[in-house]
């Protein structure tokens, strides 16, 4: 069943993409309040579609997270549904790979114990006949026996994603960023990012450009704003990176600032921050160049 969510949709209409919701300018607003940010539970990590016309987000319920989706069919949007939940385990930080065959997210079940809870790995399901089946653990180096958090893709696959592995015992909310590349189907070693991007305290929730020429992730860090803020590191033309800088309150509060994503087409920044989805244009990356 489809519901048309506000009173002008037509069918076709560019107007109907982004939930028909009215684009943000150079100042965050949250996205889609009352449909997708709710005033009474908390959204997490969102994506959309290349097209923009199917949306992916999480969620949480009574401390566990689910993820949720909705999308766009014959010129009306449909009601959001639960696409991935279990009554012990979570799952969040949903990614679509580049040719949307493949839904990425973490999840902290344990595939050897249905009733045992895991650390966190990343999982991935093969779109079939339109729908999501199975649940497959992404084989190869990436999974650990810490936890790994919130992936993001390049167009080639490559991998970018945190996880606590080099913590020390009494530390395991400290998490780096790592990436890794496909080989053969499977992801290769996982190397930690240099300086530029990690450092001593909490980095985690990293999205990279698809040409790998920015990326944007969360950190807990001394003279931030809040308990968690967004940064940005751009590429320099040698190869190297810029130093991350803070996104500053433009972006950031006093509260945790984390989940961030560029839509596909490059038009907007989404991200999470008091409990709800925001939206702000992507030319605001330009203040931090």
């Amino acid at each position: 069943m489809t519901v048309c969510l506000f009173t002008s949709c037509q069918t076709n209409d560019k107007a109907l993409h982004y939930l028909s919701q009215s684009p943000p300018g150079n100042d965050p607003v949250v996205f889609a309040p009352g449909i997708i940010s709710l005033p009474d539970r908390v959204e997490f990590g969102s994506i959309f579609n290349f097209d923009n016309d199917e949306f992916y987000f999480g969620v949480d319920i009574d401390g566990r997270a689910e993820i949720h989706s909705c999308k766009l069919e014959n010129g009306s949007w449909s009601k959001t549904k639960t696409l991935f939940a279990h009554a012990l385990f979570s799952f969040n930080d949903p990614v679509l790979s580049f040719d949307e065959s493949k839904l990425y997210f973490i999840s902290d079940r344990n595939p050897e114990n249905e009733a045992a809870k895991k650390d966190y790995d990343i999982y991935y399901s093969n779109r079939v006949n339109d729908s999501w089946q199975d649940v497959v653990r992404v084989p190869g180096a990436v999974n650990t026996a810490a936890d790994e958090y919130y992936i993001s893709l390049t167009k080639n696959n490559k991998m970018y994603f945190s996880s606590n592995i080099a913590a020390d015992s009494n530390r395991k909310h400290d998490f780096d960023v790592y990436s890794a590349s496909l080989v053969d189907e499977t992801y290769d070693k996982a190397f930690r990012l240099g300086g530029a991007v990690n450092s001593k305290a909490y980095e985690a929730d990293v999205f990279i450009a698809p040409d790998e020429s920015y990326i944007i992730f969360s950190s807990v860090r001394r003279g931030g704003y809040g308990r968690g803020d967004l940064y940005v590191s751009f590429k320099n033309p040698d190869g190297t990176s810029t130093e991350a800088i803070n996104m500053g309150l433009k972006v950031n509060s006093e509260g945790h600032e984390l989940c961030p994503f560029v839509t596909r087409d490059g038009k907007y920044l989404f991200y999470s921050s008091k409990e709800d989805i925001y939206w702000v244009d992507a030319r605001i990356l330009d203040l931090y160049r």
